[in-house]
């Protein structure tokens, strides 16, 4: 038999016998991981020190690689020509290219100045593909 020390004025809880438990409330523990903002920033931060280094890794491997595969393309003079009244590209591409099939020299001359249609207007200058 043990002896407590009761202050006045406390209270006493007993604990109730009775209680039961079912299996699986017994096999599950009661333990909840709860992170702390300090926590959450460490956390934070280990995901996102890998993504960073990798962009890092791919915006020096990918700025080399435009650096290199550009270093041509500013290198390379077009010669441009002005659209005059009544002149269609068909005519253009029998005139620089009389060799060439002109739908193939079209193709070209659109893809290097990104035009949405094959319609020029007069006054429009072109830029005109250095194979021809």
């Amino acid at each position: 038999m043990s002896a407590y020390a009761v202050k006045p004025g406390s209270i006493i809880h007993a604990a109730a016998s009775h209680t039961r438990i079912s299996p699986a409330q017994a096999s599950t523990p009661a333990t909840h991981l709860r992170l702390t903002r300090r926590g959450r920033a460490v956390f934070t931060t280990l995901a996102a020190v890998p993504l960073v280094l990798g962009a890092i890794g791919v915006a020096l491997n990918g700025g080399m690689a435009a650096a290199e595969g550009t270093a041509g393309i500013g290198a390379a003079a077009f010669d441009y020509v002005t659209i005059e009244a009544g002149q269609s590209l068909w005519q253009l591409a029998e005139t620089i290219a009389p060799s060439q099939d002109p739908r193939d020299v079209i193709a070209d001359i659109v893809n290097l100045n990104q035009l949405a249609s094959e319609a020029v207007q007069p006054g429009q200058r072109l830029a005109l593909p250095a194979d021809y």
